[in-house]
């Protein structure tokens, strides 16, 4: 339990504290250091996939626990997101992202439930998916509200984020609908 992979996935959300708090400092900084440790925790994500198939330490606990912590961390920068650009530009995607990862979350319990796990398997779009939405949140971190280039590629960013979201929560729905067609009928 206690290998890199899952240490680099606690160091991750004990990031989100510190992320928050750097966020709501009152400095002429403060945004970019935000962004900062942002992107210094998604590069942990990756870091820690990477060590963890490559050095054979993958482990239940952090295929458990790193999905958490990306969704953790992404929902907290997106609720913050939206206090700050006040636009449905930034409201609806965030909804969309957060609300899909609470399906899927729930789903992939209940495939747990029933005995099919892997019924619900990430995917490479689900992988880009991530990505996107990590680009996303660091432009938007970066972005202050005037700056008028720099926030039309953060909205940009996050609506095709969005997008992603939807089209890889429709994928995996479809790859369960037939394990839930079985246990529904019973």
């Amino acid at each position: 339990m206690w290998n890199l992979p899952n240490l680099l996935t606690l160091l991750r959300i004990a990031l989100i504290p510190v992320f928050v708090s750097v966020f709501y400092m009152s400095s002429e900084f403060s945004n970019i250091a935000a962004a900062a440790i942002f992107a210094f925790a998604a590069i942990t994500d990756w870091i820690d996939g990477y060590v963890a198939r490559k050095m054979g330490l993958a482990t239940s606990f952090g295929e458990f626990l790193d999905p958490v912590a990306d969704k953790l961390i992404v929902a907290v920068a997106l609720i913050m997101l939206v206090e700050v650009h006040e636009t449905l530009f930034i409201a609806i995607p965030a909804m969309i992202i957060i609300g899909r990862e609470i399906v899927i979350s729930a789903l992939r319990e209940w495939m747990s439930k029933v005995g099919s796990p892997n019924a619900v398997a990430v995917s490479f779009l689900g992988k880009i998916k991530t990505w996107a939405q990590m680009i996303a949140v660091v432009v938007l971190l970066v972005a202050e509200p005037g700056e008028k280039e720099l926030v039309l590629l953060g909205y940009f960013a996050i609506c095709v984020a969005a997008i992603l979201t939807v089209w890889t929560m429709i994928g995996y729905l479809i790859q369960a609908l037939p394990h839930l067609n079985d246990h529904l009928e019973k």
